[in-house]
């Protein structure tokens, strides 16, 4: 028995007095938690916030916390567009709560898609990944998103899901196909122009026959080539550029569940660029917001230069009557011109008349004068340029990608090419022949091509005699009818040729061996990584033996295959078996501003149209004339000269620091001596941004530039070469000579590809 005194039971009593106590406590404070944690919550959601507004000016802010309902974002050039949509999806993911998989953002170009997927990145990267979620946000080009569309609905109309992509190039040769099929002339017909009418066409979602009034009798010839090319696109299992938008509007009108889909998981949409949307995109874009009506677009009118493309500026300018509830927001702040080159571009573009209003303004108050300079010929334009950007160069310690010659027609390239060879000043020409055009890529794809799609006639025709097989046309239309017959792919006709009429036994066999080299290769192709497969193909076919055989042109060739190689080694890590499908989308889909490095090392030459969206820290424009920029076909009509008009803005606006506007008296171009009068755009420019003529001593320069062509003249380079001499070149390197014309001479260098060169200087020697 336990006996305890009075003092113990006091002491008991204070014990459980204080256990009460703090149990009530420890109750007390398990009532609050959950409080506690909201609060806790509202601060981290508030800081994370704060964090993501960070950076932005007040009408950025404004645009990224309009979430709901329609937003059109008016940004001027340089006004950080892009920084604004990063930081609108990056507010729905964290700030929103919004799942990213219900976020579509459509880019124009794959670059700036990838860029914008890893600023989104970046900002979501303290408390986020998209790894952490089914599925990131949907970013990419219109192209891109349609053809993810496609491969799950695209069945619906009657297609595979293994459809392929033709791109220009191989349009171009079915289009040539069908018309030697069909006897029609092609000197009397041009086969682009029968695709451009096509490509109008279904850019504006028309049936031909509703587009074309069928009066003419080229107009009767495209009605007639069109639905043989469409036929021919089904059965070898394609679609052109312009099907991937078509299609996929298609199944979006008849499919109502399909609509009902996609507009559930697209419940956000930013468009960038939204004033370069044609017919079909407009359509597409609208359907997909009409259930939940959370559309932001963003772009310029200012900007809107392609109409030539079938792009309608209309689309921009009537948002407002489309959505009447929409918010706009303008961004006038500029963050990469000086005021002076800001007022300059306003100057000229303030003439128009179908335009929004808009006044841009930057901290960077005053800056250089705007240099507009008459020059007496191409000639002396093109050194001039050199000359200018040999000086900065020197003066400044400037980079030589950090200056940009843009013109309005490739044409004005020439003069410009000789002047920069002459120099020594190493360029890139953007929009020449760009690396997936090279035969050799063109080649090795149609392989990876038909392996993907044993459909696809076009890239069959390509390949069967690299290397030479002796498998002529007339055998394979011979393959053809029995695959059309047996409703097979060509792979099995191929095989199964013993049993085609009419093919002698070495023949089928030859025939027979191929065609169990494609099965086995398209076995291998859902199994290994794709840089496996492609080595695969590369030995197995011949053609790495063929392209070597060719010597030193052949060692290039086959460098620029493996190059492709490098491409695709990011595909290989997709172990499903797409990857292949995957990797020809993305070399198809590739646009020619996405090769554009700017970080090069080069000095960038290239058309006015190809430098919409870039930036230099100096700019030079040249043939600043009247018929030429702007353009003669401008002249009579209203519509294309505000075109034009807006072109010049966005040549003016790529310049961050210098703009150079240069003209010519007298210019030979296009096979005839033009003499001109200056651009009615230089008149628009206010006479108090210009550089005073007495401030540059152009007198000087021409005296320089007569003493030079005197040298040059005295001191020619008689040194003839002929084909397939190497020679060595000091700033492009090593090279073979592949054509000899007078002192013009077109050579294969090994690491910069083809140039021509003018023989009549030293600086090229024979090795």
């Amino acid at each position: 028995m336990f006996y305890y005194t009075q003092g113990m039971f006091s002491l008991a009593t204070q014990g459980f007095r204080i256990l009460a106590q703090k149990e009530s406590e420890i109750y007390q404070f398990f009532m609050v938690l959950p409080s506690m944690k909201i609060i806790k919550s509202e601060e981290n959601s508030a800081q994370n916030e704060l964090q993501l507004l960070k950076g932005l000016n007040e009408e950025q802010k404004e645009a990224v916390l309009t979430t709901d309902g329609p937003v059109l974002v008016i940004a001027g050039a340089g006004s950080g567009k892009t920084r604004l949509l990063t930081h609108r999806i990056a507010y729905l993911v964290e700030g929103k709560r919004i799942s990213p998989r219900n976020i579509l953002a459509v880019t124009f170009t794959n670059k700036a898609a990838e860029e914008m997927k890893e600023r989104v990145k970046k900002l979501l990267g303290g408390t986020h990944s998209f790894g952490a979620y089914s599925s990131g946000p949907w970013m990419g080009t219109f192209h891109h998103i349609s053809v993810r569309i496609l491969r799950t609905e695209i069945e619906k109309i009657g297609y595979k899901r293994s459809f392929i992509i033709y791109d220009n190039a191989d349009q171009l040769a079915l289009m040539k196909k069908i018309m030697k099929e069909k006897q029609i002339s092609t000197d009397q017909f041009n086969p682009r122009a029968v695709l451009a009418v096509i490509s109008k066409a279904k850019g504006e979602l028309q049936n031909l026959e509703d587009y074309i009034s069928g009066e003419s009798f080229f107009e009767r010839v495209v009605a007639q080539l069109h639905g043989a090319y469409q036929q021919n696109l089904k059965e070898n299992n394609a679609l052109d550029f312009d099907d991937l938008l078509q299609k996929t509007v298609e199944i979006l009108k008849n499919f109502p569940d399909v609509l009902e889909k996609y507009q559930d998981i697209f419940r956000y949409i930013m468009v960038d660029e939204y004033q370069d949307t044609n017919r079909a995109q407009y359509v597409l874009v609208n359907l997909l917001a009409e259930r939940h009506r959370n559309l932001c677009v963003v772009g310029d009118d200012w900007q809107s230069v392609y109409a030539f493309r079938g792009a309608d500026v209309r689309n921009i300018l009537n948002f407002e009557e489309d959505y009447p509830e929409a918010k706009v927001v303008k961004l006038e702040r500029n963050y990469r011109s000086t005021q002076k080159i800001l007022d300059a571009a306003h100057g000229v573009i303030a003439k128009n008349v179908r335009r929004k209003d808009k006044k841009l303004w930057t901290e960077q108050k005053g800056g250089h004068d705007i240099v507009i300079q008459k020059m007496r010929d191409e000639q002396e334009e093109a050194d001039f340029i050199v000359s200018e950007i040999s000086r900065l160069k020197d003066e400044e310690k400037l980079n030589l990608d950090e200056f940009v010659v843009l013109y309005r027609t490739n044409a004005q390239s020439r003069a410009l090419e000789e002047a920069f060879l002459d120099a020594a000043l190493p360029y890139r020409i953007v929009g020449g022949l760009r690396f997936y055009e090279r035969k050799e890529i063109k080649d090795f794809l149609a392989y990876l091509r038909f392996i993907s799609n044993p459909q696809d006639e076009m890239s069959l025709v390509r390949i069967i005699n690299l290397p030479a097989r002796g498998i002529g046309a007339a055998t394979l239309k011979k393959i053809s009818d029995a695959r059309r017959e047996k409703n097979s792919d060509f792979i099995e006709a191929l095989k199964n040729a013993g049993g085609s009429e009419g093919l002698s036994v070495p023949k089928a066999e030859i025939i027979s061996k191929f065609g169990a080299l494609m099965d086995r290769l398209r076995d291998e192709a859902a199994r290994v990584p794709l840089t496996d497969l492609m080595d695969s193909i590369l030995v197995e076919t011949g053609y790495q033996k063929l392209l070597l055989a060719e010597g030193e042109l052949g060692q290039i060739r086959y460098e620029n295959v493996r190059e492709l190689f490098t491409v695709a080694e990011k595909y290989n890590a997709i172990k499903d078996g797409s990857g292949l499908a995957t990797f020809l989308e993305e070399v198809t889909l590739m646009a020619s501003a996405d090769n554009i490095d700017s970080r090069s090392g080069l000095v960038h030459l290239m058309t006015l149209h190809s430098a919409k969206g870039l930036e230099f820290n100096t700019v030079f424009i040249a043939g600043m004339e009247e018929g030429l920029f702007p353009h003669s076909r401008s002249l009579l009509d209203e519509r294309e000269l505000e075109e034009e008009r807006r072109l010049c803005y966005v040549g003016i606006t790529r310049a961050k620091k210098r703009i150079y506007l240069l003209w010519a008296t007298a210019r030979n171009i296009f096979g005839s001596l033009r003499v001109n009068i200056a651009s009615r755009f230089l008149d628009d420019i206010p006479e108090e941004l210009i550089k005073k003529p007495e401030e540059f001593d152009l007198k000087k320069f021409s005296e320089k530039l007569d003493k030079k062509k005197t040298d040059s003249s005295e001191n020619r380079n008689i040194i003839s070469f002929k084909d397939g001499e190497r020679v060595q070149h000091p700033v492009f390197g090593e090279g073979v000579v592949i054509s000899a014309k007078d002192d013009l001479l077109t050579i294969a260098f090994m690491k910069t590809g083809l140039k021509k060169i003018s023989a009549a200087y030293t600086k090229l020697k024979k090795i």
